[in-house]
C-alpha cells in the first residue's frame, strides 16, 4: 500500500481512504463530494460515519464502531487510526492515519504533506487513541 498526501488541512480522512483503496486523492475526493462529504467539513475530523461510508462506497467495509487502541500488536492488518488530537469548542478533532500489516512488516501511512517520510515505523512517537478495522481486500 502506498501513502496518499492530503491536499487540504482537513483532508486526512479522504487521503487515508484513498491510500486504502489504492486511488488518488482527487478521485476519492470526487467520490466523497458526490456523497456530500467535504474535506472542509469540520465533522470529518471529529466523527467517523463519513469516512466509514466513504470506505464502504470504495469497496472496503469497516467496523461500525471505534475500538480503543491497546497496542500495536493487537491491531488488525488494516486499520484507520486516530492520532494527534486537539479540542475545538469542546469537541475532539483527530488526525487519521492508516496502519498496515503485510508481508511480515507493519507500518503507518501518514498523509500529512509536511512529513519527510509518509511511511512511518516510529511507533513510539505516535499515540493512537482508537482505531477502526478496515477490510483491506475488496
Amino acid at each position: 500500500m502506498k501513502p496518499v498526501i492530503q491536499k487540504e488541512t482537513t483532508g486526512c480522512a479522504i487521503a487515508s481512504a484513498a491510500a486504502i483503496a489504492g486511488l488518488s486523492y482527487e478521485v476519492v475526493k470526487a467520490v466523497a463530494n458526490e456523497m456530500a462529504i467535504r474535506a472542509d467539513d469540520p465533522s470529518l475530523w471529529s466523527e467517523t460515519a463519513h469516512v466509514r461510508r466513504l470506505l464502504n462506497r470504495l469497496g472496503f467495509p469497516s467496523e461500525e464502531k471505534e475500538k480503543p487502541f491497546t497496542g500495536w500488536e493487537t491491531l488488525p492488518d488494516c486499520a484507520l487510526l486516530a492520532i494527534k488530537w486537539h479540542l475545538e469548542k469542546g469537541k475532539p478533532f483527530w488526525h487519521r492515519v492508516v496502519f498496515i500489516r503485510e508481508d511480515g512488516r507493519q507500518y503507518v501511512l501518514d498523509s500529512k504533506a509536511t512529513l519527510k517520510n509518509k511511511v512511518r515505523t516510529d511507533f513510539g512517537r505516535m499515540k493512537p487513541k482508537w482505531f477502526i478495522e478496515v477490510e483491506a481486500s475488496s
